[in-house]
């Protein structure tokens, strides 16, 4: 098929057409891939024109993308990433910017723009990202769409470049609900016998650091989830403050960016846009103390979330701190809404645990989205949620 892309959303060494089969749960359906992932035969450039020429053009395609054509789905292209996929805002300083459908003239998020833009704007049916520190879920909330970020380790990553291999996860967004659990049927395996969910908990000290324009958004939304489970349950989930948390993510992530790139960096000396490049330079400079400090922290975070959850708690909790910030917002101000919204994504992330954001509320007549995190394993609950609400 001949790709039409009027939103930027698709890398040029990318465009493909490959189906494997005509029949399987995702027969014909139509998904993108975010340039993250290897593609046999397909250069990966990780939003880098540097890695793009200092790497192979990949022989094998990572696991995720063949059990998806196995499937039965239909490849139609790579998507554009953020640089080295560490950024939340979408904007490459090498390939540009995807429109984002939702809400023309703002960013898309990132790193995964290209795939949210794709799904938002009805280029695929289904795409699929990567969520270290939120790349998924931000994107979905920004462009407002379904995203899920699943269990840490429960789907297979390798075959992806990594940024923080203790946070990568395979994600994936869609607009219909029922192709969004398809998507994860496939991708998750069985599924782990467990109670169903029961338990609704409002994290107020979250939708607190979201704000009141933000709450007052998701209120519809949050009555849709409270009606199905009845009386909800308020609680603090980082009673010391969701700075610290925030910190720690950083921190880690950092030790982990510079471990898998530190190499490669001082050797080809890439030429990094705005953000990432600053974010690299401070990562080749931490503190192991401070590193290891933030490793304790985060022990502490993953028990204080699963003794939050139990074995069938839903934690809801606003996706980001707001609706997208406009295209070519000043680098301290996206810096500055980056910090606040690392603050709601990094538990999950820490913890290892499913989220999905689901487009339940608009904010001056733009998409914000509403999350639900579950306890660890328990992805398939979030997809059967995200259908009913």
């Amino acid at each position: 098929m001949t790709l039409h892309d009027p939103l930027n959303a698709f890398v040029a060494h990318g465009q493909v057409d490959i189906q494997r089969r005509t029949d399987g749960p995702l027969a014909g359906r139509t998904f993108a891939l975010k340039d993250f992932f290897d593609l046999a035969g397909v250069p990966t450039a990780a939003g880098s024109p540097h890695w793009l020429a200092s790497h192979p053009v990949p022989t094998e395609s990572a696991p995720v993308v063949d059990l998806l054509l196995d499937a039965g789905a239909h490849l139609v292209g790579k998507t554009h990433t953020d640089e080295m996929a560490w950024s939340l805002n979408g904007e490459n300083h090498h390939y540009g910017t995807p429109i984002n459908p939702a809400a023309p003239g703002r960013i898309p998020g990132g790193s995964s723009s290209g795939s949210a833009a794709a799904v938002a704007g009805g280029l695929v049916e289904f795409a699929i990202g990567s969520d270290t520190g939120g790349s998924v879920r931000l994107p979905a909330s920004y462009c407002g769409v379904l995203g899920i970020r699943p269990t840490h380790g429960r789907i297979a990553i390798s075959g992806a470049v990594p940024l923080a291999p203790s946070y990568d996860s395979v994600g994936w967004f869609a607009r219909d609900p029922a192709l969004f659990a398809a998507v994860g049927a496939v991708l998750l395996g069985p599924a782990p016998e467990a109670p169903a969910p029961a338990r609704v908990l409002i994290a107020d000290d979250m939708f607190a650091a979201a704000g009141p324009a933000v709450g007052a958004a998701l209120a519809d939304g949050l009555a849709r989830v409270r009606a199905l489970y009845g009386e909800a349950q308020h609680v603090t989930v980082a009673p010391g403050g969701l700075g610290p948390w925030r910190n720690a993510f950083r921190l880690i992530q950092s030790a982990e960016a510079w471990a898998a790139h530190g190499a490669w960096v001082e050797a080809v000396k890439p030429e990094f846009g705005p953000g990432v490049r600053e974010r690299f330079a401070a990562a080749s400079r931490l503190d192991p103390e401070e590193v290891k400090a933030a490793l304790a922290l985060r022990a502490e975070i993953r028990a204080r979330m699963d003794d939050l959850l139990g074995d069938d708690g839903l934690l809801v909790l606003p996706t980001g701190p707001g609706i997208a910030p406009l295209r070519a917002t000043p680098e301290a101000e996206l810096d500055a809404f980056r910090a606040r919204a690392l603050e709601l994504l990094c538990p999950a992330g820490h913890a290892g645990l499913p989220q999905v954001s689901m487009p339940l509320g608009t904010l001056d007549g733009c998409p914000v989205g509403l999350s639900m995190i579950a306890p660890r394993g328990r992805d398939e609950a979030l997809l059967a949620l995200a259908q009913k609400v």
